[in-house]
Order: C-alpha cells, then structure tokens, then sequence
C-alpha cells in the first residue's frame, strides 16, 4: 500500500494574447472579460469539488500555470486564492506560483498579484535576443523582461523564476550564452533553461523554422550552458532546473517525486493516492467544455494506475532528478517493492545509463542524461 506523499494544487488558466508557434501546452488566444469571468465561477465550484479529495490533507504549493495567468486581474487571482485558502488546508510556508508573461499587453500588476498571495512569480523571458523573440512569435521585446523582473522586485517578491530557451532558430553557442548572462544579470531565483522541441501540433512541427542548430551545436549549447550557470551560482537539480541555494521549485520537485497534487481548470491532470490505489484524472480541455461540465455538476472519471503504468511514472518522474530516487521512495509512492525495480535496474547498470549511488539510492549518469528519453523508455510497460 502507497503512503499518501506531499499534495499540491494545479490551477490551469488557459488563455493568451496569441499562442506561440512552439507551443504545444493546452492554451488558446483570446479569453475576453465576460469570458473570464465565467471561467472563474467554474474554477470557484471546481476548488470545492477538488476539497472532498484533499482529505484535509494540508497542500504544501499551488501553481497557476497556462497560458497566461497574468491576463486575469489581480483581483480576479485573489479571489481564486483566497477561495483555496478557505476551501483547503495550506502550510504556513506554502509555495504560490503564478505564470507571467514580460509583454506590456500581457502584464499586470505585480504589486497586486503579491498581495493577493502569489509569493513565486515566473516569468517567460525565453530570450534576451530581439531578433530570437521575433522567430519565436513572443510578442514582447527584451527591454520589458527587465520591466518586469523589476517591477517583480519593487513589488516584493524574492522568489522569481525566468524561462530561458536554447537551441534556437539561428542559434550559436556564443548567443545562447549570451543568453544566459542575461538572465543572470537580472539575479533571478531559479532559472529554467529548456531545449526548443518541435512539439506535435504546433506550427513549428508542421513547419519547422530555418536556421535549427544541430546535434553536435546542441549538445556543446547544452554543456557549456550547465557549466556557465553552475559559475554563476545555479546549481542543476532536474533537467532543465537551476536554482540558487534553497529556491528549487517546490511544486515541481512534487511532481517529478511522484507527489500528489489536485487537478483545477481546462485540461487540468490530477494524481491523488488513497488506501484504494492511486488514481488519475483530467478535466475537459476544452475551456468551453470545461465550463460546461462543471456547470452542469458532471462527474470526472478517475482511473485506477496498474502496477506497470506505476513503476514507469515513477521513473519517468524520477529520473528527470539530477539526484535521482531511493529504493525506500519508490515503494513508498508506489507501494510496489523494490526487488521489481531492481530487475528492471540491472541491464542500464551494464549500459552505463544508470549508477548506484549510495545505498539504495541511483541516478543517471552523464550518458544516462543526454539520451533521457531512451533511459525512460526502458520502463515502458512491456
């Protein structure tokens, strides 16, 4: 029997400006006032909905993710948040993060998204280079991501996290350095630095842009990057995470774990573990369907995780850690035993993909995290 490990609460707002060529997450363009305000009393009677699951079970973070945030008001995002407080138990040191984007149509006011509870703010700079912000269709320019990283500050928050992308239409290995130095400059938290993919269903995948680095320029991007941030006093926990000391991701850190967390919003996916088993589930994507299931009170299928899907979600997770998992984590969140995993350990051990690290405790090796996605593979149900 799984214990029941941390819990967190996922909020999706679904909307942008304009969706971005490379984006493959469940978001849309437009979302107008009336709009939105519909979408919040649906997210109001979800919160409730989603209560009955927490169990009293205190959530330790909660993380607004879209599209973008940032369109809904300040005072719109506190009565979201103050509706969860009522609804749930929180830590005292509950970690709040909210999506923002740098574009000046985009932005709101930091100051009121800090006193409405929000205390992380992250932030899509993507890039510092005018003319990779135009390839990537971000419609703000590099003067506003230092706006509004500054705006952040003067606002209070001391918890910001930028999104930097590498491997860039027309990108070398001095540029996305540069890039790099960029976020630096502006003394961010936490830095995600992630590889542009050509995501299935987006523009870029159906057309890819000109000017792609390849293998070779990528993966010297991609090590020279980790060691530049490491200089600079980020240190790599998860693949594409750096943070200085004491500021990873806390919400994140639950997902790749193997935590738990509630699913509110379009799209919204929830993992929740219970004496019966642990379960997933997923709202409507749709954000007009969504409305009107929840509207009209439908219930939200939740499914069983066999025993294979199990121990491949775990490692899919896990292995993402720079640290890697523990044998007692793994039949903690799982309930599964250890042996199971052992088995399926030993062929990577002889490929070099994979290495114990302390006793019971294994991480990818170097090899292990270049060619990830074939290291996770191997744990696909048979």
């Amino acid at each position: 029997m799984p214990s029941q490990p941390p819990l967190s609460l996922y909020v999706h707002l679904p909307w942008c400006v304009r969706k971005c060529p490379y984006c493959d997450f469940n978001s849309y363009s437009g979302g107008d006032e009336a709009v939105r305000r519909r979408y919040l009393e649906a997210l109001l009677t979800d919160l409730r909905e989603e209560a009955a699951y927490a169990s009293a079970r205190p959530i330790v973070s909660m993380f607004l993710g879209g599209g973008t945030p940032s369109l809904f008001t300040p005072g719109e995002i506190g009565r979201l948040l103050d509706a969860a407080a009522s609804l749930f138990s929180l830590t005292d040191d509950i970690e709040i993060t909210m999506e923002a984007n740098p574009g000046t149509v985009e932005y709101g006011d930091p100051r009121g998204y800090r006193e409405a509870g929000v205390n992380r703010l992250s932030i899509g700079a993507q890039s510092f280079d005018a003319k990779a912000l135009a390839a990537l269709g971000r419609i703000h320019g590099v003067d506003d991501i230092g706006r509004a990283a500054g705006e952040a500050r003067d606002a209070g928050f001391d918890n910001i996290n930028l999104d930097v992308m590498y491997a860039l239409p027309g990108q070398d290995v001095a540029a996305a350095m540069s890039d790099i130095e960029g976020a630096a400059r502006l003394e961010p938290e936490h830095i995600s630095w992630y590889h542009l993919t050509l995501e299935p269903n987006t523009v870029f995948h159906a057309s890819p842009p000109p000017g792609l680095p390849d293998e070779d320029v990528t993966f010297e991007i991609q090590q020279q990057g980790e060691a530049r941030l490491a200089g600079l006093g980020y240190t790599r926990y998860e693949v594409s995470a750096f943070a200085r000391e004491g500021r990873q991701c806390r919400h994140n850190l639950n997902y790749w774990g193997f935590g738990d967390y509630l699913a509110v919003g379009a799209g919204a996916h929830g993992k929740v573990s219970t004496s019966e088993g642990i379960f997933r589930y997923a709202k409507p994507a749709n954000p007009q369907q969504y409305m009107k299931s929840i509207e009209a009170g439908a219930e939200v299928p939740r499914t069983a995780i066999g025993d294979d899907d199990l121990l491949f979600e775990f490692m899919l997770n896990t292995l993402r850690l720079v640290d890697g998992f523990d044998e007692s984590g793994f039949t903690a969140r799982t309930g599964l035993p250890a042996g199971r995993l052992r088995r399926r350990l030993q062929p990577l051990v002889e490929r070099g993909l994979i290495a114990q690290s302390g006793a019971g405790t294994w991480s990818p090796t170097p090899a292990g995290r270049r060619f990830l996605n074939d290291l996770q593979a191997h744990f696909l149900p048979d």
